[in-house]
């Protein structure tokens, strides 16, 4: 269905957007866990019923390294160090030409690990990128990519 809608029991649509369809108490992440920015390889993760109220930038970075050690299939991703969380794109928003990252908007980086995700802006269905700050910094001065 177009925007997101549903059909209701009745057979009307329901044109509420999707980041309000769940409660900021339980909502779903999906967050692009960058490798390397050069040869494009991001890996996403989606966390579901993530409680945005109570939730700060270093359990939400917690969560995900928790996952990238535990779960099958992220073992290529274990030798990064992850330390930097940065908004990608917000629900029913614009994306950016960059496949792998938002290179535009350093605003957009998750610089206070005590900040609550919901103070950040973050809604439902939020996309987040989570990689290393060097290896960002580096891609930025020169953002050649060699997956070709």
């Amino acid at each position: 269905m177009e925007n997101g809608a549903t059909i209701a029991n009745d057979g009307d649509f329901d044109n509420t957007p999707t980041n309000l369809t769940k409660p900021t108490t339980a909502a779903t992440l999906t967050i692009r866990v960058i490798k390397s920015f050069t040869f494009r390889t991001e890996r996403s993760l989606v966390l579901h019923d993530v409680d945005l109220e109570s939730t700060t930038v270093w359990q939400l970075k917690e969560r995900v390294r928790q996952a990238v050690k535990t779960q099958p299939g992220w073992k290529p991703y274990r030798t990064v160090e992850l330390d930097t969380l940065k908004l990608y794109t917000q629900a029913h928003g614009s994306k950016t030409t960059n496949l792998i990252i938002n290179l535009d908007n350093d605003e957009w980086i998750f610089s206070d690990d005590s900040a609550m995700l919901i103070n950040l802006g973050l809604e439902n269905e939020s996309e987040i990128s989570f990689f290393n700050l060097a290896l960002y910094q580096a891609f930025k001065q020169d953002p050649e990519t060699k997956w070709e």
